[in-house]
Formats: structure tokens, sequence, C-alpha cells
């Protein structure tokens, strides 16, 4: 968004949710900068300066506010090339790809270079990506010393620092505190180490809870995934630097606040920035609704703060779709238990029912065709798990709402047995792209009461650049209440 003071200082005086996240003001009196949610009196206009970052407020010498904490501000998405491409870097740089191949090979992955991504990357968040690494990571350290009692070198490297020396350095450069000094500020005790970490994490409201719940019920697969009247929780995996972490997550929703209230096990430490950002893009938390209603008029009446249910793992979901073909979603979710009792990893939790990890694209890309299609699908889709298992596995096909759309679908397309129906699910879903459309979806055809494709595709024209809201709309009115 283009930031005007007058408009950016009267929507911080009502405290208008819609544009959390969405810019920082900064007061020039106390040197600290706020969301403009912030529950503390408004500063005067002549003291105020807005920023399209906390990145960007931290640059300019201000050190972020203890009461309305800036690292819990909502995410933003977009469909606008440019905007999408910074979004994109941003988010890996949450995921510390600067860590292992540095700028360039951020902008590689995107197939730019490195001179567009600083140019670009400058133009939405008024700082360099360094900038904006060093932002995130010292942001993560504030939560966890807020939220954990984690001890300091824990939250050091958990946050992205290489050394505590140059964690504590920087933390004081930025934030005029020792970090021990801010959690006996902050806590005014010494919190007790526990088996699991806890977080919230904000969206815009509204947000339609129940809607998510039956869609992630319905698919859940057995001994990954459960659910109870309130709660999500599933196992996962994360790779980093060439490492599995196995843990398990917790999701429910906050009953006072616009946040998601989040559990991640211990185990999941060292891999925090990743696990979060999978959660953020597995629950839609950067979405609009304002925007996304505007978009989809009457339709979007019918479930305020519907979301569009992403992945924790790309290839998770994409071999989902594919077995998913041609058959029920019930089916769907019988196959996908079969896979995870047969291919997956055992693990702990203190959840009964949670025992298997979904296995990884490496594991499924060693089986054979007969195995796989013992699992319970045709030999011709055995063969289209396994060469999709494959080109993730060889890192020829990335899942991830940061890659490349266009490559991804194209490099979708090429696989045996991929159609549009498939591609465009996988890219609503693990790509979060929020324009997918698969136009061919029996739901979608029943829903709107209309047997031919093409004007199935006709009639999504007018609910661009958000289509797949209006899917995930169409499938839920066909829900008998």
């Amino acid at each position: 968004m283009m930031l005007d003071s007058v408009t950016s200082y009267r929507a911080l005086r009502a405290r208008d949710a819609r544009f959390d996240g969405r810019f920082f003001v900064a007061v020039s009196s106390t040197r600290i900068y706020c969301r403009p949610v912030c529950t503390v009196k408004p500063p005067r206009f002549e003291n105020c300066r807005f920023y399209r970052s906390a990145a960007a407020a931290e640059v300019a010498g201000y050190r972020p506010c203890l009461r309305c904490r800036p690292e819990l501000a909502p995410g933003n998405a977009s469909v606008d090339a440019t905007t999408r491409v910074a979004q994109a870097a941003a988010g890996l740089i949450e995921d510390r790809a600067l860590d292992s191949g540095g700028l360039v090979g951020v902008a590689s992955s995107l197939g730019i270079t490195d001179r567009h991504l600083r140019r670009v990357f400058g133009a939405e968040f008024g700082v360099s990506p360094v900038e904006f690494a060093q932002t995130q990571r010292l942001l993560l350290a504030k939560r966890l010393l807020t939220d954990t009692g984690l001890p300091i070198t824990e939250v050091a490297f958990a946050s992205g620092f290489g050394s505590l020396r140059r964690f504590n350095a920087l933390f004081k450069q930025r934030y005029r505190l020792q970090p021990g000094q801010l959690r006996r500020r902050v806590n005014g005790k010494t919190m007790p180490v526990a088996d699991a970490l806890n977080f919230e994490l904000s969206f815009r409201p509204p947000y339609d809870w129940p809607a998510m719940r039956a869609f992630l019920g319905a698919r859940a697969i057995a001994g990954v995934e459960m659910l109870d009247d309130s709660r999500y929780r599933r196992t996962v995996r994360v790779t980093a630097e060439g490492k599995d972490y196995l843990g398990w997550v917790e999701i429910g929703l906050s009953p006072k606040k616009p946040t998601l209230q989040v559990v991640v096990s211990s185990s999941l430490t060292r891999v925090l920035p990743l696990v979060l950002g999978r959660i953020k893009a597995l629950m839609d938390l950067s979405c609009n609704p304002t925007e996304v209603a505007g978009a989809l008029g009457e339709l979007a009446q019918r479930r305020p703060g519907m979301r569009v249910p992403g992945a924790f793992d790309g290839f998770e979901v994409a071999l989902r779709a594919i077995v998913g073909q041609q058959v029920t979603v019930a089916a769907a979710r019988t196959i996908a238990g079969r896979f995870a009792a047969a291919l997956g990893e055992s693990i702990e939790t203190p959840f009964v029912t949670l025992t298997t990890v979904f296995p990884s694209a490496t594991r499924v890309a060693g089986m054979g065709v007969d195995l796989v299609a013992r699992l319970g699908m045709p030999t011709a889709r055995a063969r289209t798990v396994i060469a999709l298992a494959r080109v993730v596995a060889d890192g020829d096909l990335v899942l991830t709402p940061h890659a490349d759309l266009d490559a991804t679908l194209e490099r979708l397309r090429t696989l045996p047995g991929v159609g549009e129906w498939t591609a465009q699910y996988i890219a609503m879903r693990a790509l979060a792209w929020p324009d997918a459309f698969p136009h061919t979806d029996l739901g979608v055809m029943k829903a709107l009461k209309e047997k031919n494709a093409r004007r199935v595709l006709e009639t999504g024209e007018a609910w661009r650049p958000w289509r797949a809201y209006a899917v995930m709309q169409l499938w839920h009115s066909l829900i008998k209440e």
C-alpha cells in the first residue's frame, strides 16, 4: 500500500484492524514503534512517522512496543506481480534462505537477478533484504524471550543467530536492552522451560474457523492429523541444513483476540521460523478478508472470513491431490492413511492418535510402482505419485508459497497424469495462489449448477484475483449443516 500520513493517522486513531501489519507507526518522542491497533493513547500527528515494515522502523532507530508487540502483526498477501516477488522473498528470508544461499540464492529461486530483488524488496519494505532478515530474527527472539522460558542461548540459535555474542550485540544495539533485561521487564520472573512452546499468530478478522476445521477434518490423515471440538493437531517434519526435525503442532482459535493459539513441540525449537511460517501458510493468516469480500460480493456473504487452507508440507498436499483424482474425499483420505502407515515414520507425541510423520518425497521416490499401487490406486496413478516424489526429492519441483507460480505449474503439467484440475488444486493449497481456479471440479460445477467448464471459467472472471476463495465458498455451500 502507498503510505499516506493523513490516512495512516486516521487508521491509527480508529485502531482499524484492517491496517494491522500493513504499516507501522513510529513515535519520535519515545523512539518506539507500534502497530496501528495499539491500545496506548494515540500520539500527536507531528510526532508520528509511518513505515511499511517493522524492519524499516528499526533501521530508522526505533524499538518495538512492549504492549502491542509488532512481532505479532499479521502478514500480507498479494497478487500484484512485483509485490508477490517481494513477499515471496520475505518468506524465503524468514525461512533462513539467506543463511544457505545468500541473496543470489534467494533471487535465483525466484527466477530474478539479485539486483532486481534488492530493488523490488526496497520498494515494498523500505529496507534491504539483509536488514529485513536481522529484524525478523530479533523479533522472533523477542517473542521467545517474552513467551517462553527457553535459555537465552537457545533463544539465540532458535532465532537464527550463529553465535550468542552476535545476538547479544545486535539486540542491545537495536533495543537498548540486554536479552535478560527484556525478559525480566516483561515477565518479572523466570519462566519454566516446558516441553512445548506457545505462540499467538494474528489474523485480520473475521476468520471462519469452523469452515477451516471442517475442511481439514474431512481430509485428516489417520496417525498424522487429528481434530477435537476446538483444536487441530498434526505431526510434522521440517528439513533444515540436511537434517530432519520431527515433532508436532497444535492450533486453535483464541476465545477473545483475533489470533490463533499455537503450540509447538520443543523438538522443533531449532527450526521455529520455518514451523511458524508453514503454520501461517496452512491457516492462510495473510488473507485480507475485506479485499476478498469486495471481489466476491454476494458469494462471500455466505461465510464471512472464509480462508483457503494451505499446506504444511507441499509434497503431502500434492500427493493427496493425485490420489484424490476421480475418487471421493473420504476415499483419498483412506489411501493417504495407508501411505502414512506403510511408508511414514513413527513418532512419540502426547496424543494417542498422533503416531506417524507423513513420508518424505525421498522415501516415496524410492518405492516401486507395484508397492505404491497396492496402497489403493491404479498403476498409472502410482507412476504419477512416484514421478512427483522424484522431482520434489531432486529439487526440480518446489512446492511452497515462495515458488515461481508459472514455472511450477508448467513443470507440474509435464508430469504424467497431472492435468489442469490437479495443477490448480496444488497451486491453490501448496503454492498459496489466491487466484487458482480448478474450474473442472465437479463440486464447483454442481454448486454453480453448470455443466459446461468453459462457462464456469467465464463466471469465475468476476471473482479475480481471488478465485480460490470463491472455490472454497462454493465447496462449502454443498455441505449440509
